[in-house]
């Protein structure tokens, strides 16, 4: 690991295949550049169905500081269904170094718990299998999601709860299988006081921070396309939390990345 750098922070989640790029005038390798000049170091680029995974996987080619995650979001209501050999096929790329996102989501989507939970079950399985982590989307869904974790996940690679937006209790809970708990700008919001606690309770050796872009972009950027150039607000807030600084928090944040991804490292 010889290119983690001292305070490099690093976006754990993005999905930069769907960026809103007018200000660069389509130019992605110009979002790439202004990240790189904020101090954003290493980005994970994060699938969301398999009809754009090759585009994902292709990026993470491209740039040698962006890694790709595969894997079909709870949401995606109409994406094509993921099957085990295709999963643990990407999966064997030495890009990729996580699968997801991939997980349940009851709060928009509720009538098709079954569906999701297959869905789930099938990632999580190839996880176990490629021995990679996973990325886990979760809302309003904490029994179900925890049991199949329990069920079918890799308890030892394990993985991370991303964007987190739900209660201690479940943290608690992900953290006691093994599991990273990842913070979005949603951290910034003026109404996300909960979110607020359990960033304070949450031990430094098991946070990690994200845009989770072109979503949620953190105050000062409310109301624009959120891109890796805006995590040093998502690092600020946190950072404040915990009573560290910022570079700290971007030290621990990094090292904790590389340790649950640990094929980002031999990258």
């Amino acid at each position: 690991m010889d290119f983690l750098r001292l305070n490099m922070l690093i976006d754990s989640h993005c999905h930069l295949d769907r960026l809103k790029l007018d200000s660069y005038d389509g130019d992605l390798e110009a979002a790439l550049n202004a990240a790189r000049q904020a101090g954003v170091e290493r980005i994970l680029c994060v699938g969301i169905d398999l009809e754009h995974a090759d585009a994902v996987v292709g990026l993470a080619d491209k740039y040698q500081d962006v890694y790709a995650s595969v894997g079909i979001h709870p949401l995606e209501k109409e994406a094509a269904e993921p099957d085990l050999q295709t999963l643990l096929h990407y999966a064997a790329h030495p890009k990729v170094i996580a699968l997801g996102e991939s997980g349940l989501d009851y709060y928009y989507s509720a009538d098709n718990k079954e569906k999701q939970q297959e869905r789930f079950r099938i990632h999580l399985q190839a996880a176990q299998q490629s021995q990679l982590p996973m990325i886990v989307h979760t809302r309003d869904a904490r029994e179900d999601t925890l049991k199949l974790i329990r069920q079918h996940g890799d308890l030892e690679k394990a993985g991370v709860l991303h964007c987190f937006t739900e209660s201690w209790e479940m943290a608690k809970e992900a953290m006691e299988l093994n599991y990273f708990i990842s913070i979005s700008g949603i951290v910034t919001f003026r109404n996300a006081t909960e979110l607020r606690e359990v960033v304070k309770k949450v031990p430094l050796d098991r946070l990690l921070i994200e845009t989770d872009s072109p979503y949620l972009a953190p105050v000062p950027h409310r109301g624009k396309p959120n891109e890796p150039r805006y995590l040093p607000d998502v690092a600020k807030c946190v950072a404040e939390l915990k009573g560290i600084s910022p570079e700290k928090l971007a030290e621990v944040t990094s090292e904790n990345f590389f340790r649950l991804f640990p094929k980002a490292a031999s990258d």
